[in-house]
């Protein structure tokens, strides 16, 4: 063969290469078969999948299952306890003394009469200590405007310690200052004949001793 004819048989040989490359590139692997456009395939249709799940999650309102932060727990603050109203107290009445010395006889008896006033009643007070040995007898009197008076009696016994006599309240009637007492001990069951040891006044005081 001439150097001319080998020439074109090379030259044609080229030509063909270069035409069948294009079509074995644009055939793909022997047995799979060529998509129109806009064909999903099987790994496609996952996807599709996917995509309208996640549509129906929020349409839902679900949204994709990612992990929120959790917000811290506050402890919540204790309700503040009630306070209940504070009734108003009425003021108490002050309750006056106006009272006389403290006296003693020689025998050892000792006295100191008062009278008591507290809002609107008034009444008569002695406090005693019979240190005679014996028991006496105590007459303690509330004098009122007008001469009234209240009297009582009470017993004392032969002890070394203090006691008190008094008389019940009453309504005032008038000054209050216009009250007086006088407290007298005298021997017990004596019916008047024992001699007065004691004598005690919220005004003026008297003693006498046997």
């Amino acid at each position: 063969m001439t150097p001319v004819n080998l020439r074109v048989v090379a030259l044609g040989a080229a030509v063909t290469v270069a035409v069948l490359l294009p079509l074995v590139a644009t055939a793909g692997p022997a047995g799979e078969s060529a998509r129109p456009p806009g064909a999903r395939s099987e790994g496609d249709g996952k996807a599709g999948d996917d995509g309208a799940a996640g549509g129906l999650w929020k349409g839902l309102g679900l949204g994709p299952r990612t992990s929120e932060p959790t917000a811290p727990e506050t402890s919540a603050a204790p309700p503040a306890p009630s306070v209940p109203p504070v009734a108003v107290a009425s003021a108490a009445p002050e309750r006056v003394a106006r009272c006389g010395p403290e006296l003693a006889s020689p025998g050892g008896a000792e006295a100191q009469t008062c009278v008591l006033n507290e809002g609107g009643d008034v009444w008569a007070r002695t406090y005693y200590r019979n240190a005679t040995g014996r028991e006496l007898d105590a007459f303690l009197t509330l004098m009122a405007p007008g001469g009234r008076t209240v009297h009582v009696r009470c017993p004392v016994p032969a002890q070394d310690e203090p006691g008190t006599c008094e008389t019940p309240r009453e309504h005032v009637a008038g000054a209050v200052t216009a009250y007086t007492a006088v407290a007298e001990f005298a021997g017990a069951g004596g019916e008047g004949g024992t001699p007065l040891l004691l004598r005690a006044g919220s005004n003026t005081a008297e003693r006498e001793g046997s």
